[in-house]
């Protein structure tokens, strides 16, 4: 063992710092007044609706990720660090607890992380849906510009075509009636 008892001491101050902000960062987490890591989560899911009906939701926990729950807190830490009489198997216990906290960590990270991935899937395909939607109906509303010019030029042309016709029928009579005359 090289460090001494002051170098021992200050690791001990070190670690109990770091157990303590683990503790804070659990007291002060928080989402819209609701406390995210301190365990009230662990056994409520929370619902988070993606989609217009009533079964179109995301459902997830939260484990509890403080010092205490992850046994960070109980283990001690800074006392085995400090106390330079401590055995080899001590320290190996401690090593294992750390080690256990950072998996149940890494754990809650991991199912965060698939529910996340979940989430952003859910909103690429809600914007897919939307941008489609919005084709749909700017195809209904919009209107083809050179089919209704077309039409219009062709109606045009067909009501001057009987305007031109009903001024010669009415010329007809008019010519028969000046011969008769």
């Amino acid at each position: 063992d090289t460090y001494t008892k002051s170098d021992r001491e200050k690791i001990a101050e070190e670690l109990n710092q770091l157990s303590q902000e683990i503790t804070d960062i659990t007291t002060k987490t928080e989402f819209n007044t609701k406390k995210l890591l301190n365990g009230s989560l662990a056994s409520a899911s929370v619902y988070l609706q993606v989609g217009a009906n009533e079964g179109q939701k995301i459902e997830f926990t939260i484990g509890t990720m403080s010092a205490e729950a992850l046994t960070v807190a109980s283990a001690n830490i800074g006392s085995i660090v400090a106390n330079s009489t401590s055995t080899g198997a001590a320290i190996s216990s401690l090593v294992e607890t750390v080690n256990t906290a950072i998996e149940k960590v890494s754990s809650e990270r991991a199912k965060l992380g698939a529910v996340q991935n979940r989430l952003e899937h859910t909103i690429k395909n809600l914007d897919v849906a939307a941008e489609n939607l919005q084709a749909s109906e700017s195809r209904i509303r919009d209107t083809d510009m050179a089919q209704e010019m077309m039409n219009f030029t062709r109606t045009n042309i067909l009501q001057q075509a009987a305007t031109a016709m009903l001024a010669q029928a009415n010329q007809a009579p008019r010519g028969v009636l000046q011969l008769l005359r």
